[in-house]
């Protein structure tokens, strides 16, 4: 419709292209918008011009139109073409004409409605170049609850350079708010997290001051409001980050806090926090010991817990390697089908899958998937949903060779294989390269690196290891090169990244 003319609209209107008005009867209808159909009112005038129809029916034959009704627009063409004959057209110029109107007609406003627009978005544009950080929290607000709605604003965020600041318990407010330049994330905005009870946490914290760490955290909180589901929410959302302990030891120590959240509420409302001390002054609560979660992992909870990948997204260490060995993300395949190519290759995170049947009877599968660039969808047919249905489980990174074409909905993927981002990451040698500030973590890395045996140098995933040590705050930095070959892959490098200590980890 009217959208796909726009570039033809506005070289008409630059000059650089003259205006085609269709029949030199109808000029004076379409002068206003340089021959382009835009408005319904073009469509019902130009009916009643060329082939004499009166208002009512005109508009009978927007209606028409409108609802793309098969038997309806055959009788719409033939009095169309009928009239248009009597008053003079040929019978073809007067169906292309009727085929013109039709496919303008399919995206139409009328003019007041289309004036309204128009004038909202140009507001909108104002507010978005003048005020881009208010712009941005007040749009990502006004859809709080539709996290693909967040994830582009998000999206759109990066694109202007404007902080998002991760959602922290010291920090946010109930909804989203701006300062110093900066978008503060919504503690509302996180999945099963209840306005009421992040209400109690806001205003606690702004009646009496910070939180000085985990234990005064679950002191001060109404433990009635916030239910086990909205801690553990908080948590993996990186909202209790704050407090400097990793999200895997405070879900383990869970019951510890709750417990203890329990026992100061129940001597607050008995009065024995007047007669025995304030509350501030229990001893802190011990959290256990956990194994560290890879990074793959603590991403996918991040992702259930917000909706989409936030602070990081689990394809980002992995994209110097895709760069170098071609792999595309969406954002560039994309913009490659639309200028004609019908194949490629693509990296993505499984966010989620459905399975349905085909009118035929076969099943096949319609995949959601993420990168870096944007989310997108993919369908896979039987024989391919049968071979690859457990790689593309919702957490998993894959490498997806698919082939594309352009519909009017947008660009549209069929997968024709499946591989699992690890192994495909793992063929060949690799070299990482680890970043430390001290000696402290060696210790702990030291045991995830496997040695390959004598002849097995040049060995699928075998590849050269290097420390690189930063000192005097960044200004200088000496790199030691180990002379042995170690067995590496994604899950390593992974593993040596959630050490604490360890700065950064590079595959190269």
């Amino acid at each position: 419709g009217p959208m796909d003319n726009i570039p033809v609209y506005n070289a008409r209107k630059n000059g650089e292209e003259q205006p085609d008005y269709i029949h030199e009867r109808i000029e004076e209808v379409l002068k206003e918008t340089y021959g382009v159909i835009i408005y319904q009112e073009q469509v019902m005038q130009i009916a009643q011009i060329l082939s004499g129809y009166s208002l009512g029916e005109a508009d009978m034959l927007r209606r028409a139109m409108g609802k793309k009704i098969r038997a309806e627009m055959d009788q719409q063409r033939e009095r169309f073409v009928d009239g248009a004959v009597t008053r003079g057209l040929t019978k073809s110029k007067a169906n292309e004409i009727f085929d013109l109107l039709a496919k303008f007609a399919d995206y139409g406003f009328n003019k007041s409605h289309a004036a309204a627009y128009a004038l909202v978005s140009y507001q909108t544009a104002y507010l978005k170049a003048r005020y881009p950080v208010e712009f941005i929290a007040a749009s990502m607000q006004l859809d709080i609850n539709n996290t693909d709605k967040l994830a582009i604003f998000h999206q759109e965020a990066g694109h202007l350079d404007i902080p998002v600041v991760a959602p922290s318990v010291q920090t946010s407010q109930v909804g989203f708010s701006v300062g110093e330049g900066k978008v503060f994330y919504a503690l509302a905005a996180i999945k099963g997290v209840g306005e009421g009870a992040v209400q109690q946490i806001v205003s606690e914290r702004e009646a009496n001051g910070r939180f000085a760490d985990i234990t005064d955290f679950f002191s001060r909180i109404d433990i009635r409001q916030a239910n086990r589901r909205t801690l553990e929410n908080l948590i993996c959302a990186g909202a209790l980050d704050c407090f400097g302990h990793p999200r895997e030891q405070v879900l383990a120590g869970l019951d510890r806090l709750i417990g203890h959240a329990s026992r100061t509420a129940e001597d607050r409302d008995s009065g024995q926090n007047d007669m025995f001390g304030a509350a501030g002054e229990s001893s802190a609560v011990v959290l256990p010991r956990a194994d560290p979660w890879l990074p793959a992992e603590k991403l996918h909870r991040e992702f259930q817990a917000i909706g989409y990948y936030l602070s990081a997204h689990p394809l980002d260490e992995y994209r110097p390697l895709m760069e170098k060995r071609r792999v595309q993300m969406f954002a560039d395949f994309e913009k490659a089908v639309r200028a004609g190519v019908a194949a490629g290759r693509l990296a993505g995170t499984v966010t989620a899958r459905q399975e349905r049947k085909t009118r035929t009877g076969k099943r096949m599968g319609i995949v959601q998937l993420s990168d870096p660039s944007g989310q997108y969808e993919a369908v896979i047919f039987e024989e391919g949903l049968v071979r690859y249905r457990d790689l593309l489980e919702a957490g998993k990174s894959v490498i997806l060779m698919a082939s594309a074409d352009m519909r009017p909905e947008g660009v549209s993927i069929r997968i024709q294989s499946v591989e699992s981002l690890e192994d495909y990451t793992d063929r060949g040698a690799r070299d990482l390269r680890i970043y430390l500030r001290d000696q402290k973590p060696v210790e702990n890395l030291v045991p995830l690196l496997q040695p390959m045996s004598g002849g097995n140098g040049g060995a699928n995933g075998a590849g050269r290891v290097s420390f690189v040590v930063i000192e005097n705050d960044g200004d200088c930095e000496i790199e030691v090169e180990l002379k042995e070959r170690f067995r590496l892959s994604a899950q390593v490098a992974g593993a040596i990244k959630a050490i604490p200590g360890v700065v950064e980890v590079e595959m190269v």
